[in-house]
């Protein structure tokens, strides 16, 4: 039987090493050469290979020098005491500045202050502010007619019978307390209404 037919034996002691009709097999070590792009010649394609290996240890020389700038600048920034929270106020600010001198944001407020002027100069808005003028200053005069009534009643109620017998009444009992007070609790009303009168003694037994 033809031996590169066989089966492997995975459990054969002779597992690993290779058979004598693999030693032919060719191997690419990565050296051949790509064929040339169409339109190209040799020198061409040497000459665009030579300066796309110089611009690729062009790039990495740049990275490693941002790098090491990078370093530098938070160095400077750690001894000034700047924090990341200053250099993002800072970037915000400088981006913010940016927009507002940028030709967009100059043209678009120049469009909103036109559409302003044209929307305050139309007859739509000049008719609602005057309803809104107006709806105001009937809701002041309701208010205030409001007020007139409510202070016009309570001056009713307290030239009425009733209000001044009520405050008759307050004003008795407020004396009544105040002049105890003032006498000693000798002096206060009696329970039973007989303040005149002694308290009788009780009959002896």
């Amino acid at each position: 039987m033809d031996p590169a037919s066989q089966d492997i034996n995975l459990n054969s002691p002779n597992k690993g090493l290779l058979s004598d009709t693999m030693t032919d097999v060719p191997v690419d070590t990565g050296t051949a050469r790509t064929s040339i792009p169409e339109g190209l010649t040799e020198a061409e394609e040497e000459e665009l290979r030579s300066e796309l290996t110089k611009v690729e240890e062009e790039i990495v020389t740049l990275r490693q020098v941002l790098a090491a700038k990078e370093r530098h600048c938070g160095e400077l920034k750690r001894k000034l005491g700047l924090t990341p929270l200053d250099g993002l106020k800072q970037n915000l600010s400088k981006s913010w500045h940016d927009v507002q001198v940028s030709n967009a944001y100059v043209k678009t407020s120049e469009k909103l202050g036109e559409w302003n002027e044209k929307v305050t100069q139309s007859d739509l808005y000049k008719k609602t502010q005057e309803t809104l003028s107006q709806a105001g200053q009937k809701t002041s005069a309701a208010l205030s007619n409001v007020g007139s009534a409510i202070s016009r009643k309570l001056g009713d109620m307290r030239n009425s019978a009733t209000f001044k017998s009520f405050e008759d009444r307050v004003g008795t009992i407020k004396s009544k307390v105040v002049g105890g007070r003032e006498n000693g609790s000798d002096n206060l009303p009696s329970p039973t209404g007989s303040s005149d009168k002694p308290l009788q003694d009780h009959p002896p037994f």
